[in-house]
């Protein structure tokens, strides 16, 4: 027996209202959550228009060969930042003439497999033993409406599709329980070179290095450390109806190495300065009531944590490189960076969110949200006021030598906080760090030649 789909009543509307023109093929995305025992899909998605030298191209390909890829998967990767914690991409669905039912499934299967490789390319965290690596694809024929559902495992290139049960179900998340986080960072990252590709390497190692902490780190719901089999929800039975519960969540790291080493040798490199980030980010997961364990629940949030600030970390580099070509090497100066917002879900109990720059107002987000969501957005409705303080990057193109990896790789500090009283920031620190790091290393110079 297949999988079987919970899917929101709000996802039938939608895709009954959805139509393809004559002789036209119409792609979109299927987004969720996975369990062990079944998915649940809330929100579906179509394809948005490609905009080309000016000209937008008519929604909808002329035939399969014709579907655009690229653009199909690029527009899975925005919509993946869109997401809080305990949503992704599931899949797609796919609305072709009846004629073309057959070689649907072909092109379903390359693009559920195009849209995980680009989605998950750079993700700081790591697949568990219970992630669901089943994708599922859905195949509408424009004529009858008829609707066939088939799942592939994109973990394996030569899986063949397997049926799915695709059942509709009002209400379905209306009551799905949110963790919430205020997270303060001080992560520093030493970077070496000055060229925006070697920041780019430099950053994403770091990063990786403190999703490691995260992932280690111990996570507190409501001031309580709950066993990982434990129940979110104690006494709670299947099939009644709930209000949403909101559990506030604290994350607490250690200063030991995720490898479980005591203590970490000094080491010397050249580096041309040392990217920090600080400040309180905001970070949200919902996890569905079908009988959630808290690990479940702290896994998502814990995702949600590494997923915002490596979206951030992308879109620095996105905005310097669409500088580049102004000015020779990186940018210097101190830029903004955006800040996240959120705003409902109609029809379910769950947030969607953006990450809105200071030169940017509501109006302009709530278009974002109707490009890539098509869902109409209140300005109203934006919630901003969950990262308040404008966050901001300060790049800096002086040299430094032999700093120490140890002293700048500092584990971060993560403690629920009021966001309003700081921000996120971007810095670059050269010789501050130079100068702790020769310090530490005549230190360390000096006590081993007194040990021996």
């Amino acid at each position: 027996m297949g999988r079987g789909y919970i899917v929101e009543e709000v996802v039938e509307k939608y895709l009954a209202n959805l139509q393809a023109a004559v002789g036209t093929c119409l792609t979109g995305l299927l987004i969720g959550q996975c369990s062990l025992q079944r998915d649940f899909v809330v929100l579906a998605v179509q394809t948005p228009h490609r905009e080309s030298e000016g000209q937008s191209e008519s929604r909808g390909a002329s035939s399969l060969d014709a579907i655009d890829m690229e653009w199909v998967t690029e527009h899975a990767r925005q919509v993946s930042r869109m997401l809080p914690g305990g949503l992704s991409i599931l899949g797609v669905f796919l609305i072709t003439p009846s004629d073309l039912a057959k070689e649907a499934q072909n092109t379903l299967r390359r693009l559920v497999f195009a849209i995980e490789k680009h989605v998950t390319k750079g993700r700081l965290w790591d697949l568990s033993e219970d992630d669901v690596t089943d994708r599922v694809t859905l195949h509408i024929c424009s004529k009858t409406r008829k609707a066939v559902c088939k799942t592939f495992d994109v973990k394996d290139p030569k899986c063949s599709a397997k049926p799915a049960d695709w059942k509709y179900q009002s209400g379905a998340s209306l009551s799905w329980p949110m963790l919430t986080c205020s997270v303060e960072l001080g992560l520093h990252i030493p970077v070496t070179g000055t060229s925006l590709e070697n920041m780019d390497r430099c950053m994403k190692d770091g990063l990786k290095t403190w999703a490691q902490q995260i992932g280690a780190g111990i996570c507190l719901l409501n001031g309580k450390q709950l066993a990982d089999e434990a129940d979110l929800i104690p006494g709670a039975k299947k099939n009644t109806k709930m209000t949403q519960q909101t559990f506030r969540a604290q994350i607490l790291v250690s200063a030991i190495d995720p490898q479980g080493d005591q203590r970490s040798t000094a080491l010397v490199q050249a580096c041309s300065g040392s990217l920090t980030i600080n400040g309180t980010v905001h970070c949200r997961a919902y996890i569905h009531t079908n009988k959630p364990k808290a690990k479940q629940a702290i896994e998502a949030l814990k995702r949600d944590i590494m997923n915002t600030i490596f979206c951030r970390a992308e879109m620095l580099l996105e905005d310097l490189l669409m500088n580049e070509g102004e000015s020779k090497g990186p940018a210097s100066g101190q830029q903004s960076l955006p800040h996240r917002v959120f705003a409902p879900l109609p029809g379910t109990g769950l947030c969607v969110c953006d990450y809105m720059f200071p030169d940017e107002t509501t109006a302009d987000v709530a278009e974002r949200f109707k490009e890539m969501l098509d869902r109409d957005t209140a300005e109203e409705e934006i919630d901003t006021s969950l990262e308040p303080s404008q966050a901001h990057a300060s790049v800096s193109s002086g040299v430094a030598e032999n700093t120490p990896d140890g002293p700048l790789l500092d584990s971060p500090h993560l403690t629920p906080t009021d966001a309003s009283k700081s921000q996120g920031t971007f810095q670059h620190y050269v010789g501050a760090a130079v100068a702790a790091g020769i310090a530490l290393l005549v230190t360390a110079t000096s006590l081993l030649y007194l040990s021996d």
